[in-house]
């Protein structure tokens, strides 16, 4: 990971969005522009974009004005079209399974989702900000446990052990096998048998390379 990104935050609480600001400088990232409502942070991006300095990443809230329901979301959707190396860090009060659907449906690469809660936890706050920008998925624990409730009552991940379904959860997570191996406090060794056991039950071969990982949290996500 590099040592400092470059982030626009949008965020309607002026009191939140100077915290975020403060936390993300304190450990030496940029936070290049602050805007408070979808429109502007659409006009942001295109004018930084045509500045040559599009920024690293985006962290916004999904309900901002004007309406205070999905204006956040749909402008991280839109910029993601077009814009498809910019990372997009979503933020909401509670799990919306829709909006995280909808964000996740091109790709998960540079994605992320996490419950408002999670920015009290600054490391790990911090640590997702970097791994969007770096063009991972940091999806929120409770976000993910929700879409795995879903996915039980469907037949495409019904092969999966019970193991194998917490590491496919945790991968949608965007934790690597070593991370996953320390949260399960098992060997890196069993992980990568967990995985390559998913990857033969979900049907990928090796010839789709390193998307594989991609593509199975993508199959997690959408069934």
């Amino acid at each position: 990971m590099r040592d400092r990104v470059r982030v626009v935050i949008a965020e309607d609480s002026v009191l939140l969005r100077e915290g975020l600001t403060r936390l993300l400088t304190d450990r030496g990232h940029d936070v290049v522009a602050g805007v408070g409502d979808g429109d502007a942070l659409i006009k942001t991006i295109t004018e930084l974009d045509a500045q040559g300095e599009l920024p690293d990443v985006v962290v916004a809230d999904v309900r901002m004005p004007p309406t205070h329901t999905d204006e956040g979301v749909r402008a991280a959707v839109q910029l993601r079209k077009a814009h498809p190396g910019l990372g997009v860090l979503v933020l909401s009060q509670y799990v919306e399974e829709r909006y995280a659907t909808e964000l996740l449906a091109g790709s998960s690469r540079g994605v992320g989702y996490l419950l408002k809660d999670r920015v009290a936890e600054v490391r790990e706050f911090v640590d997702a900000v970097v791994r969007v920008a770096e063009g991972g998925t940091a999806l929120d624990p409770e976000v993910v446990a929700q879409l795995l409730g879903r996915s039980r009552k469907q037949d495409v991940l019904a092969g999966l052990t019970p193991r194998e379904r917490e590491v496919l959860g945790l991968m949608a997570e965007g934790r690597t096998n070593s991370a996953i191996a320390r949260q399960l406090v098992v060997s890196d060794g069993a992980v990568e048998k967990h995985v390559s056991n998913i990857f033969l039950k979900l049907g990928l071969s090796q010839s789709d390379g390193d998307h594989r990982r991609v593509l199975a949290v993508l199959t997690y996500l959408n069934s």
